[in-house]
């Protein structure tokens, strides 16, 4: 059973995003003090983070394994070193999906990141991805490879579409996922001891359809797990009645022919859309999982729960962009969703090698930066954080299922 936890004792504080300090001319001596003083995880955090350039999959277009816009696909790497140089993490980024019946979502996607190559630049590696231990404790030193999502159907796709101006569309996920995945295999990834599958978002959602197909693809006695951040997408209603993530996987499913990664036992019984959300495809995963997620996620209360158009005037404006700033009613509409979220988590809590971190912060994704992985102001739970309690799961530490307590409960949350 998880363990529901009441508080911790760390207050969060964020700073913005590129936030440095400037420092007077000061003695050399009260330098060297602030530097003595600061802990290993404030002077990682400091150093300069290394850029990384996109690496386009060789060969991909022969194969058919495009983006949205026909070019090849990408993934950044950083090779692992030390006692990490045999272990791997594979990580899928987010980012919604091309949800419509037509292609006009995907039209305009092709002109962007997620739908072409040509748009991805170079990027940093925060959070598990980070190589500095005091930031990531656990995964420092593995290889690490962050997989560019550009085909808007969290990698399972392989259809083909009209964009709007008469050019061609590739709906080409599994294909991408298939030359990506070869491509590490080659690298190195292949001869792992130890390796990990995890996305946020989309990328969540993704893990979880090729969680099973990433284990078969090692010997028996490699340790490979999986890790969904916020990828735990629910079946509920909005405000008005209607529910949004039906209609959208729907869209998603009709258009891009996601059927070949879908759990056969579910398409058995249940509409091709149903078999699409995690609560059924955790029901058919066997490779031991890991979900981080909140019971508050901010992109389904924007989106799912409250999206533009489901309330009247500007009733849920302020408290759908800030939990701080809801009603004790609303409050309890959210609470309604969290309810959700924890029935439909009751398979996992089942499922023996599973890991749950369900906190109660408003946030969505927590595992790729470093303020939310593993900081000073790092949500907890049971006084860990994401990272901590991440690598007891791995490293078989100890069992980890824990479930937050109603927000505002747990101080660690922050704003």
């Amino acid at each position: 059973m998880a363990t529901e936890h009441t508080s911790a004792l760390v207050v969060r504080k964020r700073l913005p995003v590129g936030h440095t300090v400037t420092v007077a001319v000061a003695p050399l001596f009260v330098l060297l003090l602030a530097a003595s003083s600061r802990s290993p995880a404030a002077a990682a955090a400091d150093s300069f983070p290394v850029l990384i350039e996109p690496t386009l999959v060789a060969g991909a277009q022969e194969k058919g394994a495009v983006c949205l816009d026909g070019t090849p696909p990408a993934y950044y790497f950083q090779k692992g070193f030390g006692t990490g140089s045999q272990s791997w993490i594979a990580f899928l980024q987010g980012g919604a999906w091309c949800s419509s019946n037509t292609t006009e979502t995907c039209s305009q996607r092709k002109m962007t990141l997620y739908g072409s190559s040509k748009f991805m630049g170079p990027r940093t590696f925060d959070g598990i991805l980070s190589d500095q231990q005091p930031l990531n404790p656990n995964f420092y030193n593995w290889n690490r490879a962050y997989v560019s999502y550009c085909d808007g159907a969290s990698f399972s796709g392989d259809a083909e579409g009209e964009a709007e101006d008469g050019t061609k569309l590739y709906f080409r996920g599994l294909r991408i996922w298939e030359a990506v995945i070869a491509e590490l295999m080659e690298k190195g990834m292949g001869t792992a001891k130890q390796a990990l599958l995890g996305g946020c978002s989309a990328g969540g959602l993704s893990t979880l359809l090729h969680c099973d197909n990433f284990r078969a693809k090692f010997p028996r006695e490699v340790s490979v797990k999986c890790l969904t951040d916020a990828g735990f997408f629910l079946d509920t209603k909005d405000l008005s009645g209607e529910r949004i993530m039906e209609s959208v996987f729907s869209g998603v499913v009709q258009l891009q022919n996601v059927s070949d990664v879908l759990p056969k036992d579910c398409l058995s019984k249940k509409d091709p859309t149903e078999c699409f959300f995690p609560a059924e495809l955790i029901k058919s995963i066997s490779t031991p999982t890991f979900i981080v997620n909140s019971e508050y996620d901010s992109w389904q209360i924007q989106n799912v729960v409250a999206p533009v158009g489901s309330y009247p005037g500007g009733t849920w404006s302020n408290c759908r962009n800030n939990i701080q700033n809801c009603s004790s009613k609303q409050i309890d509409v959210l609470h309604g969703f969290r309810s959700k979220l924890i029935h439909d988590l009751k398979v996992a809590e089942g499922k023996r090698d599973w890991g749950l971190f369900i906190d109660s912060c408003f946030t969505h994704c927590q595992t790729q930066w470093n303020g939310t992985w593993h900081s000073p102001t790092s949500p907890r739970l049971g006084n860990k954080t994401i990272a901590e309690v991440v690598g007891d799961w791995y490293f078989g530490r100890r069992e980890v299922k824990q479930i937050d307590c109603k927000y505002p409960c747990n101080p660690t949350c922050g704003s």
